[in-house]
């Protein structure tokens, strides 16, 4: 194989991989405050967690579109077997986002009658993450496809491990949330959220270790990748690493430390991201489609690293600026708006 076409899929994959994580936890944390918006009855409070991620919200899901755009450039088979085969859950989950969008710029502008859009942004949160969630576990299971192209039906997603872990998405984003509102809040919001966290790190840990187990279950190339000698000698770090971070979790929720627990949190995403690259590359199809199976011509990859490459440090420079500037606590009364 030549040198190029071998190379540019792993870069691509690489970007790939660090849109969605980066779009995983910097949207999965504000996804997080509308899940938990339920649970939060004082109009007060509700606005300090709007307010705690306002400034942030909508530059968060470059990464979704940088994540989609790459797959569709740089991986277009793959590109139109995904779509093929999810295409019902992406287009509720896009809609969602929209929805839960305007629901977010309208809640402030219909005060003090905004109570349907106070349902309609925990709505479009949940519904978005739940969908996410249905995706990577369709994804885990695998698609059929014949000559490169999807070779299933439009509801083949909907079995119980996909179910199981757009549910268990909808927890981890809630967790986020709370640790987020523990990092960035204060008073009442803080507190309330300091116990929500307790009991969603709990779930979510139940969640990872049920989707640890299915998966390899499930599917033969999973166990042999995890359970096989040398191979869990090698990744054995893994899942220490993921007990310590969220050790690390608990013992900041029970310190009453502020910053810990949202770190811990980004950890456990991360580690779990980590997990399931191990569990499925080099397919970016399983079991029937690999990162050079699916790739572009090099000719095509090689110009749009050229833009990637340029644009990226500028959006995570971007990125960073306006965390940095809107670093800091947010207290009843202040906010973007």
């Amino acid at each position: 194989m030549d040198d190029m076409a071998y190379l540019l899929p792993i870069i691509w994959i690489g970007l790939l991989g660090t849109a969605v994580a980066l779009y995983v936890i910097l949207d999965g944390f504000d996804l997080g405050i509308g899940i938990l918006f339920p649970f939060s009855p004082e109009d007060e409070d509700r606005d300090v967690m709007m307010n705690s991620v306002a400034p942030f919200w909508d530059g968060n899901e470059t990464w979704l579109i940088l994540g989609g755009g790459g797959l569709f450039v740089a991986f277009p088979p793959a590109y139109g077997v995904i779509m093929s085969g999810f295409y019902l859950p992406i287009i509720v989950m896009l809609l969602a986002l929209v929805f839960r969008g305007v629901a977010f710029e309208f809640r402030w502008v219909a005060k003090p009658n905004h109570r349907f859009w106070d349902i309609a942004f925990a709505g479009g949160s949940i519904v978005a993450a739940f969908m996410q969630g249905v995706i990577l576990g369709g994804l885990l299971l695998g698609l059929p496809v014949s000559d490169g192209m999807f070779a299933g039906g439009m509801l083949d997603w909907l079995q119980p491990f996909p179910l199981f872990v757009g549910l268990a998405t909808v927890g981890g984003y809630a967790l986020l949330g709370a640790t987020w509102l523990v990092m960035r809040t204060t008073g009442e919001v803080a507190a309330n959220a300091r116990d929500q966290a307790r009991v969603l790190l709990f779930a979510v840990l139940v969640g990872m270790a049920i989707v640890s187990l299915w998966t390899p279950l499930s599917e033969t190339r999973v166990w042999d990748r995890w359970f096989t000698l040398p191979n869990f000698l090698y990744l054995s770090p893994i899942p220490l690493l993921t007990a310590a971070a969220a050790l690390v979790v608990w013992r900041g929720l029970i310190s009453d430390r502020d910053t810990s627990p949202f770190v811990g949190t980004v950890a456990l995403f991360l580690l779990g991201f980590i997990g399931l690259a191990v569990s499925t590359l080099p397919y970016l199809v399983p079991p029937a489609m690999t990162i050079w199976d699916a790739a572009a011509h090099p000719s095509s990859q090689a110009f749009m690293l050229v833009g990637t490459v340029i644009m990226l440090p500028v959006i995570l420079a971007y990125t960073a600026f306006v965390y940095w500037t809107f670093r800091g606590k947010v207290r009843p009364g202040e906010g973007y708006h």
